[in-house]
């Protein structure tokens, strides 16, 4: 069973930073792959950035220059670091897992940027 636990959400000023953090417990593969996205009010979940097993990235052309994701040595925890935010990165911020398919999701952690 995965378990994803996202935190680091908050209220920030547009220019600011948030650091969000994906915990993960369950069967970690090498087919694995962890991401972040996102949900504004009255919009679709949109894909913010992934990462694979063996650290190949991808992020949305909207965040790629000013969020980063990494994760952890042991590949159980995620991370977001965004900068440079806008009030347009308002949104529930979810943490997922993907294998072969098949996705997990966290709960959520809201980011609102003040203008």
């Amino acid at each position: 069973q995965v378990k994803l636990v996202e935190s680091g959400g908050g209220l920030v000023q547009a220019g600011g930073s948030l650091r969000l953090s994906c915990a993960a417990s369950g069967t970690i593969t090498s087919r694995n792959v962890m991401g972040w996205y996102r949900q504004a009010p009255g919009k679709l979940r949109e894909l913010v950035c992934t990462i694979t097993f063996i650290g190949n990235i991808y992020c949305a052309d909207s965040v790629k220059d000013r969020f980063t994701i990494s994760r952890d040595s042991a590949k159980s925890t995620v991370y977001l670091q965004m900068n440079s935010l806008k009030p347009e990165d308002t949104a529930v911020y979810y943490c997922s897992q993907s294998t072969d398919g098949d996705f997990y999701w966290g709960r959520g952690t809201q980011v609102t940027v003040s203008s």
